[in-house]
């Protein structure tokens, strides 16, 4: 059972996330050879506070 983990930045709507998932899904199912049933997603969603790049924080970022 092929477990996928993605972490993204907060603030996407569900629709997107849902969309995400079932690409992801399809994407692992068709590259192992394995059932969409068999393939699990988990999203990780990450306040900007928590999110670094550079030693700067996104949240820091946006307000440059």
């Amino acid at each position: 059972m092929p477990i996928v983990q993605v972490s993204i930045l907060e603030g996407r709507d569900k629709e997107q996330i849902r969309q995400m998932i079932e690409g992801i899904t399809q994407a692992i199912a068709d590259s192992l050879q394995v059932k969409p049933e068999q393939v699990r997603v988990l999203v990780t969603e990450v306040p900007p506070s928590h999110w670094g790049a550079g030693g700067v924080t996104k949240e820091q970022s946006r307000s440059l």
